[in-house]
């Protein structure tokens, strides 16, 4: 009996210690300059990035070009990644704006809609993405923060995790091109 207790009270000063580890999309009210996706992601956009492991090691690397178009409050993002491995992706994003603070979007390999918030200089998205593995696929949740740094340079770092616990990262630096 004591046993279990202990290992009671161990995880429940653990979960208690990991939900003061979230972060608040409200810290970034009123950081500035203000995100306006539209306005970032409009035409041409590359990004360079890395995938990582959940010990740290870089498993992969990539380029995007991503071409962004908007009519009122729909838009695309036709993402074309390169990856050092060689191999190519595409992923179309079609997102709607529901307020001047929500965004929600679809890809074909997300699970149902990927949910986006807007406060100040960050946006944070959440979304399942079906993820290619050799013998079929896995679905992952992705926390997918983007921090705008000034006009032209958009970072962005998402975990992404299975039964909540963390798989890995991705770090993305997007730059808006001929803005250096």
């Amino acid at each position: 009996m004591k046993f279990i207790l202990k290992i009671l009270v161990t995880l429940l000063v653990v979960f208690s210690f990991s939900s003061c580890a979230i972060q608040n999309l409200d810290y970034y009210e009123n950081e500035k300059p203000s995100f306006n996706l539209q306005e970032f992601f409009n035409g041409n956009t590359t990004g360079w990035g890395i995938v990582q492991d959940r010990s740290g090691v870089v498993t992969r690397r990539f380029v995007v070009e991503i071409i962004g178009k908007f009519n009122g409050n729909i838009g695309t993002l036709d993402e074309q990644f390169q990856w050092s491995d060689g191999k190519t992706e595409q992923r179309i994003w079609k997102l709607k704006k529901l307020s001047s603070k929500q965004w929600i979007g679809t890809a074909d390999d997300v699970v149902g809609e990927a949910v986006g918030t807007i406060s100040g200089n960050a946006l944070k998205w959440e979304y399942i993405l079906k993820l290619p593995l050799e013998n079929g696929s896995i679905n992952v949740k992705f926390d997918d923060w983007m921090y705008l740094v000034d006009e032209r340079v958009l970072m962005n770092k998402a975990k992404f995790s299975k039964f909540g616990f963390v798989l890995g990262e991705v770090t993305l630096s997007f730059i808006k091109p001929g803005s250096l």
